[in-house]
C-alpha cells in the first residue's frame, strides 16, 4: 500500500490529475496488479516502482556474462504510480530530472535490499522492466538515461505477433488512461503509440552499485 494518507493522495490528483478517472480505474487497476501479482517491495515514500517476480519470456546474456534463460524468474519493474513525480505545470525541468533520478536511485537501493533479505528468491538473477518511450526516435534516449544505472537495453524481435500487438495497444490505452488520472500534465498526443525499451539489470551489477552492504 501507499504511504501516503489519503488527504495526501488526495492533493496530489488535484495539483496533478483527474480525481473522478483516478477513483474509476483503481478498482481496475487493482485487479490487475492482483492478477499479475505486482506487489510494493517497500514503504520508503522515494520508492517509485513496483515488483512482480515471474518467468521470464526471453533466452539472453548480458555483458557480464550473466545468462538469463526462457522461463528463468526474473524480477519485473512497475512504475508505482502514485508515487512517480509530478510533472511541473510548464512541463519536464532540470529539478523533476534530479527528482526522477533520486527515486530511481531510492528504488533500486531498497531493491537491493529486499532481495538480499529473501532467501526465496536467491534463483534471481536478473532484474528487468518494460520503459515506455513516446517515439521510436525517443527510445535510444531512454536506453541511455537507463544505462546510467547499470540497465542495458536488449531489442524486441522486430517483428511482433499481431496479437501481442494488439495487446500492448490496449495497454497504452490504460497507461493514458492512468497518466491523466495521476499525472496529467505528463500525458501528450503520441501516448497513444508509446514504444517499449526492454532493460535488463544482472543482479551483481544491482548490489555491486547500490547494496549498502
Amino acid at each position: 500500500m501507499a504511504v501516503w494518507d489519503s488527504a495526501e493522495r488526495g492533493a496530489r490528483l488535484r495539483r496533478g490529475g483527474h480525481p473522478w478517472l483516478a477513483v474509476a480505474l483503481s478498482p481496475l487497476d487493482v485487479r490487475l496488479r492482483r492478477q499479475q501479482a505486482v506487489f510494493e517491495y517497500t514503504r520508503n515514500p522515494a520508492c517509485i516502482f513496483r515488483l512482480d517476480v515471474g518467468p521470464s519470456s526471453r533466452s539472453l546474456v548480458l555483458s557480464d556474462g550473466t545468462e538469463l534463460r526462457a522461463g528463468d524468474r526474473v524480477a519485473r519493474l512497475h512504475y508505482w504510480n502514485e508515487q512517480v513525480p509530478l510533472v511541473p505545470e510548464g512541463g519536464a525541468t532540470i529539478a523533476w530530472g534530479r527528482q526522477m533520478h533520486r527515486g530511481i536511485a531510492a528504488s533500486l537501493r531498497e531493491l537491493a535490499a529486499f532481495l538480499a533479505g529473501r532467501g526465496d528468491l536467491d534463483d534471481v538473477a536478473v532484474v528487468c522492466g518494460d520503459v515506455p518511450s513516446g517515439t521510436d526516435a525517443q527510445r535510444d534516449q531512454v536506453a541511455r538515461i537507463m544505462g546510467r544505472y547499470g540497465f542495458e537495453s536488449i531489442a524486441e524481435p522486430e517483428h511482433l505477433p499481431f496479437g501481442e500487438r494488439l495487446h500492448r495497444f490496449g495497454e497504452n490505452i490504460l497507461i493514458s488512461m492512468i497518466v491523466l488520472a495521476h499525472n496529467a500534465r505528463a500525458f501528450h498526443a503520441n501516448t497513444l503509440m508509446r514504444v517499449r525499451v526492454p532493460i535488463y539489470m544482472s543482479r551483481r551489477v544491482l548490489e555491486s552499485n547500490f547494496s549498502s552492504g
